[in-house]
């Protein structure tokens, strides 16, 4: 052990001279809350040492420090002030930082270390800004692109974000009004700048907000580089103390999105059709209705529908931006009540199919009518094969299927996938959770050449058709949705029927997925811990069915239980499990990397739905009682 020379150490330097986690000298006081260790070692100075632990202070005199500094903002004092007889709302605020993962940042909006706030949004723009710095003048100067949704303080936080870069000389691209991810996505590589930034909490409870970098690919940033810009992120110990940016830096520094990118986004996505002749036949009379649920997806959902022609109805009292979601418990379309007031307009107007987006419109929920009259929620895995379906037959029909064309989907994803893909002679691949994979895919094949991507998803209502953005585009997939119920509505089927065919075809499976909410300051944590537990003992059986293979993705394993043999998966790693059963189903549990919960899910293999439906029921069971062990 040694203390590694630093600055000021065995000299009687004061502690606080020395940065966190440093050491200190034995003459050295110690500060109020510091507790110490007896560890003594030689210095290479030839002095006796004390090595103490990092000095940090506890969440009350964090607290203490935000409400006495004078660079606390007005709104922050008063919410602070209003907590101080909170034990437990102060221990939540400040007794953690808000994490920083691959996927950015998202917590509740508030004052405090572990809260969306200006102060965390820009000392995490800070970081960035370093990271930025790090690659240079010409880096700076291409700069950084900014969007924002409807959110509670989505604007007033994109604005800080770019404030920032401001003070650090770095040029930032802020679109004038709420733009959905794909667009953010699109106009990082339109514009050419070096990252991107959505303020965001895509489909959570109006309380969150969040925070997500993209790389100058226009995907989400990677793992690597991530990781780089949260060491900034750490080294910046003073909240409150992030840059702040003259008038003059200001005013050069931070420009409009130019509304040149808005047009050639419509341009790339027009060119994704596949059924004009449909369109062209029945798209003024298509029988649909369309809810944003109060996000960013009302102008580009309805712009790109009116330029190929398809025509919806529009839920009125949900089309405005709305920061308190005021109309739907959550905002989340994945939900069927969440598209009620939708399916309400449907019932009237003897619409065939419902579809909504979510509030940063990368998402997209469905509900269809089915052959008894009723309106039927269809889960994302039922919209993923759908469109996996129409668009694999459109560009078979038309020639256009490029003879070494790839599917992407995460490994959770149905996996119904595999038998679509493989009577159409597609190569498909899995991915990890997290549409950056899919976008990874992506910029590997625009570099070798081995494949052709055609289309990407994700279980949780995450779709791209089209390489324009590198996230998951609700805009192209609302378009190519309508576009589906058009052509059914052409050639004599609805969109229900075609999937009742699809099951026919390929045979029934049922996905779904749960999640187990985990609370407190540890909850990231403990769901990890639970996951690990999982991998010491395999697991041979869930009730009647037997496990075949056991996927360890954090060691990126893959062990066959009757030999034994390991193999690699091949993949990235995240910490997840995967259980192969042995008629095809899957069982797959994993931490969520955006919120706490636990995720499980399932696709269960079965002759009908009944029988999936009684099968589910088992291995949930079984799943429960393995969990509580």
């Amino acid at each position: 052990m040694s203390c590694g020379r630093m600055s000021g150490c065995c000299n009687g330097t004061r502690c606080q001279d020395i940065p966190l986690g440093g050491f200190l000298a034995v003459d050295t006081p110690l500060p109020k809350n510091t507790e110490g260790r007896a560890a003594l070692h030689d210095c290479p100075d030839g002095h006796l040492i004390t090595l103490y632990k990092e000095y940090v202070m506890s969440y009350k005199d964090t607290y203490e420090s935000w409400l006495n500094d004078k660079r606390l903002n007005e709104e922050g004092r008063k919410e602070l002030e209003s907590i101080k007889d909170d034990e437990s709302e102060i221990e939540y605020s400040f007794g953690a930082e808000l994490e920083f993962g691959t996927a950015g940042m998202r917590g509740v909006i508030g004052y405090g270390t572990n809260k969306m706030n200006v102060y965390t949004v820009m000392r995490a723009t800070q970081g960035l800004a370093q990271f930025i710095k790090t690659l240079g003048p010409e880096a700076m100067e291409r700069g950084v692109a900014i969007s924002y949704d409807t959110r509670r303080k989505s604007e007033v936080f994109a604005r800080a974000a770019a404030d920032v870069l401001a003070a650090n000389g770095i040029t930032s691209y802020v679109f004038d009004v709420v733009h959905p991810v794909p667009m953010l996505s699109f106009s990082v590589r339109y514009m050419g700048t070096i990252a991107g930034i959505m303020v965001t909490a895509s489909h959570n409870p109006k309380i969150y907000n969040g925070y997500k970098v993209y790389g100058e690919d226009g995907a989400q940033m990677s793992p690597e580089d991530t990781a780089v810009v949260v060491d900034f992120i750490k080294k910046q110990t003073d909240f409150l103390g992030s840059p702040v940016p003259t008038a003059e830096q200001k005013a050069a520094y931070v420009k409009e999105m130019p509304a040149k990118v808005d047009k050639a986004y419509y341009k790339e996505l027009t060119k994704l059709t596949l059924s004009k002749k449909a369109v062209k036949a029945c798209g003024k009379t298509l029988s649909i209705v369309y809810t944003p649920v109060h996000g960013s997806g009302y102008i580009p959902v309805t712009t790109i529908l009116g330029k190929i022609g398809l025509n919806v109805t529009v839920v009125e009292e949900q089309k405005n931006p709305d920061t308190e979601f005021s109309t739907v418990a959550v905002p989340n379309p994945e939900f069927k009540e969440t598209l009620s007031m939708g399916i309400e307009y449907a019932k009237r107007i003897g619409a065939d199919a419902v579809f909504g987006t979510d509030p940063d419109c990368d998402r997209l929920g469905v509900v269809v009518k089915n052959k008894a009259g009723e309106f039927e929620s269809l889960s994302g895995n039922q919209v993923g094969i759908l469109l996996l379906d129409y668009i694999l037959t459109r560009l078979k029909d038309e020639n256009e299927l490029p003879a070494n064309a790839a599917v992407v989907k995460s490994f959770v994803t149905t996996g119904m996938a595999k038998a679509i893909c493989a009577k159409f002679g597609v190569t498909l691949f899995e991915v990890p959770v997290g549409f950056k994979f899919i976008g990874e895919k992506i910029k590997q094949w625009e570099k070798d050449g081995k494949y052709t991507y055609v289309f990407g998803f994700e279980e949780s209502c995450g779709y791209l058709r089209g390489t324009h953005a590198r996230d998951k585009d609700a805009v192209v997939a609302s378009m190519l949705f309508a576009e589906m119920v058009c052509y059914y509505t052409y050639i004599g089927k609805t969109v229900s029927q075609r999937l009742q065919e699809i099951y026919a075809t390929y045979g029934y499976v049922l996905d779904c997925n749960i999640s187990i909410p985990f609370k407190g300051l540890n909850a990231m944590k403990e769901m990890n811990a639970l996951v690990d537990s999982l991998k010491g003992e395999p697991i041979t059986k869930f009730d009647i069915y037997n496990v075949s293979a056991v996927r360890d993705y954090s060691s990126n394993t893959r062990t066959d239980l009757a030999t034994g043999e390991k193999s690699e998966i091949g993949s990235p790693l995240t910490n997840c499990v995967y259980y192969e059963l042995e008629n095809g189903s899957f069982i797959c549990v994993r931490p969520s990397g955006t919120e706490p919960k636990l995720k499980i899910y399932f696709s269960v293999k079965a002759n009908n739905k009944t029988d999936a439906e009684a099968a589910l029921e088992k291995m949930q069971a079984a799943v429960q009682e393995i969990i509580k062990a």
